[in-house]
């Protein structure tokens, strides 16, 4: 039979599918890993780059301030000097002034100067550290690229067997389906269905149990469901696309699904309605009852008042005779 031929070629099919999208995936998963390395490489040259430039910065800072302190000591010397030699008491005056403010130049320069080169000694160190790391990390990162090399290339050659083997079973299938009309296009077809399938879900040939899909566990129309049972051609679920074929169940766990007697809930339904459509008649028969009760009453009255007016007729003509 055709149908159980390409069952039979679809289960190994599913089995070599299962295989091929799980390496994929790894596959595409391995480089994630790699791509955490390299962002963390690129994280510490980031921040060498910005303690080498805070490096610099003080660096510049420290050359300055040491030209201050040069010239704040320059600067005291020359005013001690210069009052040894002094002769009158305003250029002594002026020599001391220009001491006191050398001296608390020198001061302040030298205490700005040690807070700096503190600095500078932490900042020289970070790079040290900060380079130290990269060289790891870069190490690191090529021994990972060389390890993702190889494990790719591993998934590749399985990939290839198993493409190997994907299009013996596919040739199979379209030779299954070659004496039929429009052959070709029709196993396309179910092979492309097959794979999206096994894409979503590892298991895409299910069985129809008792009128249900073992896949989705809907209930599937009663007709089709006996076409599935029948195993003519290939039948997808219609609620989540697999191919179904028909299992057979003991008679302890069989249900008369096919004669609509798990459907006693409609049935049931069906006598409410007859029950509701008797009541409902037996009140219109009421209701019709007395509405022509009332039209019989007021066919009476109008039945007495065309007496009376012929009886009246009837005085005046006696009356005109007269």
């Amino acid at each position: 039979m055709v149908t159980t031929e390409v069952f039979e070629n679809l289960k190994s099919l599913q089995e070599i599918l299962v295989q091929k999208y799980e390496l994929e995936g790894k596959k595409n998963d391995a480089p994630k890993q790699l791509s955490n390395q390299e962002d963390l490489l690129a994280k510490t040259q980031k921040e060498f780059i910005e303690q080498k430039s805070n490096y610099d910065a003080t660096q510049a800072k420290v050359a300055e301030l040491k030209s201050q302190l040069d010239e704040a000591v320059k600067s005291r010397e020359e005013g001690e000097k210069g009052v040894a030699n002094s002769t009158t008491h305003r250029e002594y005056e002026a020599l001391e002034k220009q001491i006191t403010e050398a001296k608390l130049l020198e001061e302040q320069v030298r205490k700005e100067l040690q807070r700096e080169e503190k600095n500078l000694a932490e900042y020289n160190e970070g790079l040290k550290n900060s380079e130290e790391l990269i060289k790891f990390q870069e190490s690191e990162l090529n021994a990972s690229r060389n390890s993702l090399n190889d494990e790719i290339a591993s998934y590749d050659a399985k990939l290839n067997e198993l493409k190997v083997e994907e299009d013996k079973i596919t040739k199979n299938i379209n030779k299954i389906y070659a004496t039929e009309e429009n052959a070709e296009l029709k196993a396309q077809e179910i092979l492309f269905k097959f794979q999206r399938i096994i894409q979503r879900n590892s298991e895409g040939i299910v069985s129809v149990r008792n009128g249900v899909c073992s896949g989705c566990h809907m209930i599937l129309p009663a007709n089709f469901a006996n076409e599935v049972r029948e195993g003519e051609d290939i039948n997808f679920c219609p609620y989540c696309s697999r191919i179904l074929y028909y299992e057979e169940v003991s008679e302890d766990q069989e249900e008369n699904y096919f004669n609509m007697g798990a459907a006693g809930s409609l049935a049931g339904l069906d006598d409410e309605d007859e029950d509701d459509s008797e009541f409902g008649d037996e009140d219109e028969d009421e209701e019709t009852r007395s509405e022509f009760d009332d039209d019989d009453e007021i066919d009476e009255e109008d039945s007495d008042e065309s007496d009376e007016e012929e009886d009246s007729d009837d005085e005046s003509d006696d009356e005109d005779e007269e």
